[in-house]
């Protein structure tokens, strides 16, 4: 299995996720000691849920550890060719829109919940989710991201 997450743009990315994360928290993620490569290995195999798009007009997903590969059902290739408002219903991208520009205005918010849908069809509520603002070295703001443990599939 292709480690994507040893590539080196995927390794800087996540320096910029977890630095990020640091900036608006104040709390660190995960255990940050060892390379960068090693924090990007620890990242991917996270027991909680990270994902992070970009900022394009329409952003498509752009890293996605295990968990949350599993949880949306999808490999790295699919989950990374993603726009990431298709990890919503179309009758929740408009709250999904709106709390993504909360986080944006305010760098980072902590309690969300919102109902995201899998690759496959299935319905799961997020609850206490964090959403950041993910900067580079020099402060731009280069994506967003988010990281949750607490999530149920729904009953339909």
């Amino acid at each position: 299995m292709q480690k994507h997450w040893s590539n080196p743009n995927i390794v800087e990315w996540c320096q910029y996720l977890l630095n990020s994360y640091v900036y608006w928290t104040k709390n660190e993620l995960l255990k940050r000691d060892g390379t960068p490569l090693t924090q990007a290995e620890r990242l991917f195999d996270y027991s909680q849920i990270v994902v992070s798009h970009g900022i394009q007009i329409d952003p498509v997903l752009n890293f996605g550890n295990r968990a949350a590969l599993r949880l949306w059902e999808m490999d790295w290739e699919q989950f990374t060719r993603t726009p990431s408002r298709l990890t919503a219903e179309p009758m929740n991208r408009e709250e999904r829109s709106r709390m993504l520009a909360q986080a944006q205005n305010q760098g980072y918010i902590s309690d969300y919940r919102g109902i995201r849908i899998s690759s496959t069809g299935k319905r799961f509520l997020i609850n206490q989710a964090i959403i950041w603002t993910v900067q580079d070295t020099n402060g731009a703001t280069v994506g967003q991201a988010a990281t949750f443990s607490d999530w149920q599939f729904l009953n339909d």
